[in-house]
This record gives C-alpha cells, sequence and structure tokens, in this order.
C-alpha cells in the first residue's frame, strides 16, 4: 500500500475511532456524576475532547498497525474513566449503569452513523464513497466495541455489570478476577489463536463468542436505520 492509500485508510478510520472510545468513555463519566461520583467530571473526563481519553499504545499504535497488517481483527483500548463506586447513590446497582453506558453510547453512535446512509445523496459526488465508508466504518467500530466490552470478564463493562446483578457467592470470585482480566483477554485474542494454528486447528475464542452477537446487532441497527 502506498502511502496516498494508507493516508486514505487513516482518513476513513480516525472520526469512527475517536467518536467511538471519545464517547464511549464520556458515557461512563457522565453517568457516574449523574449517580452520585463527581470523580470523572473533577478530573476533566466528562468531555468530547478525544486527547482526554487517549491512550498512545492502546488507541493509535496497537489499532493502526493492525489495520496497517490487515489483521483479521481489531483491539485498542482507551483510557479508563476514574469511578469511585463508593461514592455511587447505591454503589452495586448504579455500577450497572455506569457500566451499560459505554456499550450502550457505542450502539447508539453506530445507528447514528447508518442514518448517515441515507445522506449520500444529497452529497457532492465526489466526496460521497469517502463518507459512505466513513459511515460504514462507524457501525462496525462501535458494534465490535460495544458487544466485545459486554463480555462478562472484569475489567470490562460486561463483568461489572455480572458482578452487579449475581448473587454473592460467583460477584466476588468474578471480581477478584479483575487484576487477571487484560491478561486472560490478550491470551484470548492473541496466544490461543497462534497456538491453535501451530497444532493446525482454527480456534479462535473471541471471534467464536462474537460473531454471532455482532452480525445480529448490525442487523438489527441496519433495520432500525431503514437501510433493509
Amino acid at each position: 500500500m502506498d502511502i496516498s492509500g494508507i493516508l486514505y485508510q487513516i482518513s476513513v478510520w480516525i472520526v469512527p475511532a475517536l467518536a467511538a472510545i471519545t464517547l464511549h468513555e464520556a458515557a461512563h463519566g457522565f453517568v457516574a456524576w449523574k449517580l452520585g461520583d463527581d470523580t470523572a467530571k473533577r478530573q476533566g473526563r466528562v468531555t468530547f475532547n478525544p486527547f482526554k481519553h487517549i491512550d498512545p499504545m492502546g488507541t493509535i499504535i496497537i489499532p493502526g498497525v493492525l489495520l496497517l497488517v490487515k489483521a483479521p481483527f481489531l483491539f485498542g483500548y482507551a483510557k479508563p474513566v476514574p469511578v469511585n463506586f463508593a461514592r455511587l447513590n447505591s454503589p452495586r446497582r448504579d455500577m450497572i449503569w455506569v457500566a451499560l453506558a459505554g456499550p450502550g453510547m457505542n450502539f447508539a453512535l453506530a445507528l447514528l452513523f447508518a442514518l448517515g446512509f441515507h445522506l449520500l445523496p444529497f452529497l457532492p459526488e465526489g466526496t460521497v464513497r469517502w463518507f459512505a465508508e466513513n459511515f460504514q466504518n462507524g457501525i462496525i467500530l462501535n458494534v465490535i466495541l460495544g458487544v466485545f466490552n459486554l463480555i462478562p470478564l472484569p475489567p470490562l463493562d460486561g463483568g461489572r455489570v455480572a458482578v452487579g446483578i449475581l448473587p454473592d457467592a460467583l460477584a466476588i470470585p468474578l471480581a477478584r478476577l479483575e487484576r487477571y482480566g487484560f491478561f486472560i483477554l490478550i491470551g484470548a485474542i492473541f496466544l490461543v489463536p497462534m497456538i491453535s494454528r501451530w497444532l493446525g486447528s482454527d480456534f479462535d475464542p473471541i471471534r467464536w463468542l462474537l460473531t454471532v452477537p455482532i452480525g445480529y446487532v448490525v442487523n438489527l441497527i441496519a433495520n432500525l436505520a431503514g437501510l433493509v
């Protein structure tokens, strides 16, 4: 891929990516603030400014490399929004709403990007392809981010939800997994598929787990937006 091709690919991913991570994190902070914890608000994290949420390695370098090498998956992360769950009005219940705010925002953004396709007939002919690819990438990226974060493993949002709704006998051991959660994810995303290929198999647990729900959500959003 020549430099112009690389710059074009960056141009059709940068807006969807920044919107997805910025509003995901801001939504966590906003809901926490409204439910009693102003930690994120005081640290300037309830904002649409993407530079407040970007993690250089997780937001730029890792996803950029994966895009350039045309990896079959996309992985990245932003700086987590600080939440003091003890300060929430009802810590266990409100933790669920704070956690769901991020994926919920991603699904809302995916719907907005889908609705954007209705604007294409009104745009200058030379810009239609560029906007269409931005809208498409916005749908895909937000749905993947939303569904991925609902995996019930701390520190992902789905793990917080699970800890909030499960009985203590299950919630407490699950919460203790948080310190190992990132390493478990890295193993599932990278190590297990690599070892599987060495053994002549094609087992990819994350793809196996997420393909069906991602496809379902994309189809649902396309229907809601009137695209099918």
